[in-house]
């Protein structure tokens, strides 16, 4: 077998080559600096053991500047240099916590129920993180929080342990509201609050569009003292009469800069108003911008400002790395020749738009990878099979937007790739904030050409982000790598299978002229099989499900165009001889036909 490119049903079509604009991807928005006057500061300790506070200056010293923050180890804590949100009122507080990762609390010194410590430990829970440590003391004392924290520090348990050590045992009336941009994101929480629960009598229901009505209905019905969903499909059970939110003690909004941003502030509104104005609110929020900071001013209460590092910062313990694509080599190809070079356990694979990731996920599929891809245009079920299989170390490569991955945790990413860098750098921050999570070690690999040399030049003075610069492996290099690859894929499978009969016939062809197009046609066929068969033991094949999706889609168009086609023109064949018409002359006065035509038509 040579080493030159496999067949051109293999090869993407080079009018896909020049990345889109990113329509899908988030607009990540900058946190205001706040300047109110006079603002009185309260001192609070968040960390009670082996970590001093960090103190608090008064608000009007605070520049109207972006200000970096650095954490050092072993280092006492860090001023406050930040004010509290302008939604925050005179009296509220404000923390600013230094460590994200670990606050040296256990969960014992916290006021929880031996049933949710129980719960927390078998969930493998044995000291708070920094937000976590923040957050807990006053959220179970009832005060509203507004907390800024960025991707993977914990700040799903954050909210969901106050929720369920408050709400009562078997009471089967809905007592927590909490709200997610994605129906991935919903379906975490609803999962964390589930594992959270697991010795009190308490129901979680989650609610989400895509999926009929029936099963959410019949959750409502049984009682769900914590419901969690999307705003579209909440305001619809709400409209329908199927929730009941006058007696909700809490409304949490997760991600709630995203979810504004994605369109979902009107129905945010709606839903919190239903809540009762004695709910106790906690907004976990990336930035305060003005929409969310309507909601804080019109729904919490005195609200205490936590201010953690945001995915806007650095994220430590990250290395970043570059690669310059050329148009002379095609970008999918350009990727699949760094993934044979760098060898990653597991990625995170970004795409800017939707025909990208469709691009990119088929390719790598065709090319033997263990590739999903995650897609609004994937049915409900599909989707739910591609985050068990990622969640369970079981997919080595998630395709996905921005929008699509929106919140997903997933534990011990080693890497994420960047097909095309984000319009707004401060995506690329949220990107790469998904592996080195909870401290650990992660690496960050960006393919950059045309526009994102841009892209790359504001991370590298706004962020200081320092890209390690490597050379794209030539044709020669990524065909020997690309060979050396798919020769293990076959070592592997001789372990298996019985394959000395052919040892003869593969000598003979290797004799013929032809020898090299048949044996290359066996090599297709054969990586077909597998990849067959690694679909059959998973039961997930999101490449083939998009393609069907879209095929579906596409039939319903052509129906729905025939059908139209149809009613207008009606059955043409049964019109008779139109020879026999007679003169035209003959047809009588034809002068009151536009009138009667503008008749029918109005």
């Amino acid at each position: 077998m040579t080493n030159t490119e496999n067949t051109a049903s293999e090869t993407p079509n080079t009018s896909e080559e020049t990345p889109s604009t990113a329509a899908d991807a988030p607009t990540a928005e900058a946190a205001p600096a706040a300047t109110p006057k006079k603002k009185r500061t309260v001192k609070k300790k968040v960390v009670k053991k082996k970590a001093p506070a960090a103190d608090a200056t008064d608000a009007a010293e605070a520049k109207p500047k972006r200000k970096k923050k650095v954490v050092k180890k072993k280092a006492p804590a860090a001023d406050a240099t930040e004010a509290a949100p302008e939604a925050a009122p005179d009296s509220s507080d404000a923390i600013v916590v230094s460590s994200d990762y670990d606050s040296a609390r256990k969960f014992s010194d916290f006021p929880l129920s031996p049933e949710i410590l129980k719960s927390i430990s078998e969930h493998g829970y044995e000291t708070a993180t920094g937000v976590q440590a923040a957050t807990l003391e006053p959220a179970l004392a009832g005060r509203c929080l507004v907390v800024r924290s960025k991707t993977g520090t914990g700040k799903t348990a954050a909210f969901c342990i106050p929720m369920v050590e408050k709400i009562k045992s078997g009471d089967r009336i809905t007592r927590a509201i909490a709200l997610a941009p994605t129906r991935e994101l919903a379906r975490q929480v609803a999962a964390e609050c589930t594992q959270l629960c697991k010795y009190k009598d308490i129901n979680v229901a989650v609610i989400y569009g895509g999926v009929g009505f029936g099963q959410q209905e019949d959750a409502l019905r049984a009682g769900a003292e914590i419901v969690v969903g999307t705003p579209g499909r909440i305001l619809d059970h709400l409209r329908r009469g199927n929730l009941d939110l006058s007696q909700a003690s809490f409304a949490t909004l997760d991600e709630a800069d995203e979810m504004l941003s994605m369109g979902f502030y009107e129905d945010v509104r709606k839903i919190l108003d239903q809540t009762p104005d004695s709910r106790q609110c906690l907004f976990f929020s990336a930035t305060v911008d003005d929409r969310v900071r309507s909601l804080i001013n019109r729904y919490a209460k005195e609200p205490l400002d936590i201010r953690l590092s945001t995915d806007t910062d650095k994220v430590e313990g990250i290395t970043h790395i570059s690669y310059e694509t050329s148009p002379n080599f095609h970008k999918a190809r350009a990727l699949l020749a760094i993934i044979d070079q760098e060898e990653p356990t597991s990625a995170i694979i970004f795409c800017n738009t939707r025909e990208d990731t469709a691009t990119v996920a088929t390719y790598l599929a065709r090319q033997g990878l263990d590739a999903e891809l995650l897609s609004g245009e994937l049915p409900q079920n599909k989707r739910e099979q591609v985050m068990t299989r990622v969640k369970a170390g079981q997919t080595q490569f998630l395709v996905a937007t921005d929008v699509a991955s929106r919140g997903i945790d997933i534990s011990d990413l080693s890497h994420v790739i960047n097909y095309s860098l984000p319009d707004d750098p401060a995506v690329y921050m949220h990107r790469t904030g998904r592996t080195g999570r909870i401290g650990k070690k992660g690496i960050a690999i960006s393919l950059v050409g045309g526009p994102d040399f841009n892209t790359r030049q504001t991370l590298t003075q706004r962020f200081e982000i320092q890209f390690e610069e490597r050379r794209m492996p030539t044709a020669e290099e990524a065909g020997a790598a690309r060979v050396e690859r798919q020769a293990k894929v076959i070592r592997e499978a001789t372990k298996t299978m019985a394959f000395e009969g052919f040892l003869g016939t593969v000598r003979a062809l290797k004799q013929r002229p032809d020898g090299d197009v048949l044996l290359a046609a066996a090599l297709r066929g054969f990586f077909l099989w597998e990849r067959q068969r690694r679909v059959a033991q998973s039961g997930s094949d999101s490449v083939g499900a998009l393609q069907e999706a879209r095929d579906e889609k596409q039939s319903r168009r052509r129906d729905r165009g025939d059908r139209r086609s149809g009613d207008r023109r009606g059955d043409r064949g049964d019109r008779g001889d139109r020879g026999d018409r007679g003169d035209r002359g003959d047809r009588g006065n034809r002068g009151n036909r536009g009138r009667r035509r503008r008749r029918r038509s109005n």
